[in-house]
């Protein structure tokens, strides 16, 4: 009776996404108990109450880039535009597109890149960002960048993962 909820639940959240759930599926059917963990994510994965939602979908964008997972992308493009972010924002940080940026939304796309990276120069991006958000919006930030990095990760480590997907955008 769980699993068939919860393979529900997957069907509903695919729907809203636009992309695949398979690997999630996987998970339920192998561990429903395994899948439950992986679930008590989201609230870690939707902690933003300080950031503004442009900043948190440049993070999510560009750490999901950066891992290379298509669908996953799409799937923050199409939370960014559900979330009504400017299309054209969302396309100029897929593009890596900053001259048509904020301020504000550079110094976001440049200190994800930093982090994702591990550049090493993201200190005095930071403080920057820091003095603009305050603490809990640097934690909220550090949120985005993390969480979207683990279905990547999950899905590669399952063989669900898939790259050089196009990425669609309304603009």
């Amino acid at each position: 009776m769980l699993r068939w909820f919860l393979h529900r639940k997957l069907n509903a959240e695919e729907k809203k996404l636009g992309e695949s759930m398979d690997y999630l599926r996987h998970v339920l059917d192998v561990s429903p108990s395994a899948f439950l963990r992986f679930a008590s994510i989201i609230p870690f994965a939707n902690s933003r109450k300080t950031l503004p939602k442009e900043a948190w979908f440049v993070a999510q964008l560009v750490a999901s880039q950066h891992e290379d997972c298509g669908p996953c992308l799409q799937i923050g493009v199409n939370l960014a535009r559900q979330s009504r972010v400017d299309p054209k924002l969302i396309r100029n940080t897929i593009d890596g597109n900053l001259d048509d940026m904020s301020q504000e939304m550079r110094d976001v796309y440049r200190f994800t890149k930093s982090v994702v990276t591990a550049a090493g120069d993201e200190d005095e991006l930071r403080e920057t960002l820091r003095e603009r958000y305050g603490d809990r919006g640097i934690v909220e930030l550090s949120y985005a960048i993390a969480a979207s990095r683990i279905p990547p990760t999950l899905k590669r480590g399952l063989g669900y993962a898939r790259s050089c997907k196009l990425v669609t955008v309304e603009v």
